[in-house]
């Protein structure tokens, strides 16, 4: 498993890109946010998540606590900063709902074939596969930063961040994941 470099391979569309200084004042609307992020708020929620069945209606709703809370935005240019931790808060709220769920068996076993780019190879395939599975059964925490780390790529401080803790629990959170998976990796 690489360290800080993404597993997945999800496209990012140039509108999720950094917004320009010229057009910061016009992020502040609620159509123009949706557009050029929902594609960007998308990729991190899939990865997180690791399945495709619950993505639009987490993209959905960090809209709608974007819109919510659009008035309380003082930098225009943080707001794709603030959108994947407002991403991240609302996974973690469905990762939470999707394990109590499947401690009471109502969902179906989940397909984790779809979560790996179509250009992987089976090998890869099968490893990513099983890397989601095993990812499932980790505490909530321990997931978000791993997958913010080694899948989504982000900085350590960039995890702490997201994950609204600090850099070293960020630090334990990503190591305790990462000895899990090595453990059932047998590595």
């Amino acid at each position: 498993m690489s360290r800080g470099r993404p597993l997945l391979h999800v496209v990012a569309p140039a509108e999720a890109a950094a917004a320009d200084a010229d057009a910061a004042p016009a992020l502040l609307d609620a159509g123009v946010l949706f557009s050029r992020y929902s594609r960007y708020v998308a990729a991190i929620a899939y990865r997180l998540l690791g399945r495709d069945d619950e993505v639009d209606d987490t993209v959905q709703e960090v809209f709608l606590a974007a819109v919510r809370g659009l008035d309380s935005v003082k930098n225009p240019e943080a707001i794709k900063g603030w959108l994947a931790a407002i991403t991240v808060r609302t996974a973690r709220k469905r990762l939470k709902r999707r394990r109590l769920r499947a401690m009471l068996r109502i969902d179906p076993d989940p397909d984790y074939d779809t979560v790996v780019d179509a250009s992987a190879s089976p090998e890869q395939r099968a490893l990513l596969a099983r890397v989601y599975e095993l990812l499932d059964a980790m505490p909530t925490d321990l997931r978000i930063a791993w997958v913010l780390r080694h899948v989504q790529g982000e900085r350590l401080e960039d995890v702490a961040e997201l994950s609204g803790c600090s850099l070293a629990t960020a630090k334990r959170r990503i190591a305790a994941a990462q000895r899990q998976l090595e453990e059932a990796f047998d590595v």
